[in-house]
């Protein structure tokens, strides 16, 4: 058995995975119970890595006994890379102040829409989307543009998935939704009404990776990311008066992007 488990086939750095991996954005704080039942690790196995993760502080517990994303893990996290975030605060902060709506930046991460920024006020319509989490990607503005600027392979085995229905509202037809995603490349943007979460409406559009070319911004091939603004339902009307600030934002970051240095 690897690495001396007693669950065959299992490593232990995949068993340390599996309890990391147990952790996201809607589970934050799971007892060694949760853990071992999201992990798929055996409790007892469970309650030793949780003791060691704890001891190297890439785990930590609160006063109920529940584990959490320990400080040291979370210092890591920090160095993976944050071009794009860095980059794009500075527009996002501006969008939110020109509309005083939800403001999101997400990215493509297998067949969810991962949401890596997210700038809102108390005002804001609550949302379910938050900074880390991830969400399907045809109930969503942000989702439905990365989604439409896949190649036609990808689109095609979406489509071909039993897709979510979060409200009654979602489309999950593959040929209605397959002439919206047609829809969204020919206009450049996307809309989206009470698909995702009752009582809110977005507006989303791509942001492409610049070369240089004009006034577009280069918007050839996939995405880099997508920005996305959600409103209250009752405001929906005022989608459309949206789409020129959120366009020229896209640009801008793309632009800015392409300038920034990488990494080094």
């Amino acid at each position: 058995m690897a690495g001396g488990s007693r669950e065959p086939g299992r490593s232990v750095t995949s068993r340390v995975l599996a309890v990391l991996g147990a952790f996201d954005a809607d589970h934050s704080a799971l007892t060694l119970t949760d853990i071992a039942r999201r992990s798929g690790v055996a409790l007892t196995t469970v309650h030793r890595l949780a003791r060691e993760l704890e001891a190297a502080r890439m785990l930590g517990r609160d006063d109920r006994g529940c584990y959490h994303i320990g400080h040291r893990l979370w210092e890591l996290g920090q160095l993976a890379p944050r071009r794009l975030l860095e980059v794009a605060h500075p527009w996002i902060q501006d969008l939110y102040a020109e509309t005083g709506e939800n403001v999101h930046l997400a990215v493509r991460d297998g067949m969810e829409v991962l949401y890596v920024h997210k700038v809102y006020g108390r005002r804001a319509v609550p949302i379910v989307s938050r900074t880390g989490g991830r969400l399907p990607m045809h109930p969503t503005g942000v989702g439905k543009v990365l989604l439409a600027y896949e190649s036609e392979w990808f689109v095609t085995s979406y489509l071909a998935r039993t897709l979510e229905r979060p409200t009654p509202h979602t489309v999950t037809e593959p040929g209605r939704l397959a002439r919206e995603l047609a829809s969204v490349r020919t206009q450049g943007y996307a809309f989206t009404y009470e698909e995702m979460t009752p009582g809110s409406c977005s507006v989303a559009a791509p942001i492409h990776r610049d070369r240089g070319g004009g006034e577009g911004g280069g918007g050839d091939g996939v995405p880099i990311a997508a920005l996305g603004v959600v409103v209250s339902s009752r405001r929906a009307r005022e989608l459309p008066r949206l789409v020129e600030p959120l366009l020229a934002t896209a640009r801008e970051i793309a632009r800015a992007y392409a300038a920034s240095p990488p990494a080094s």
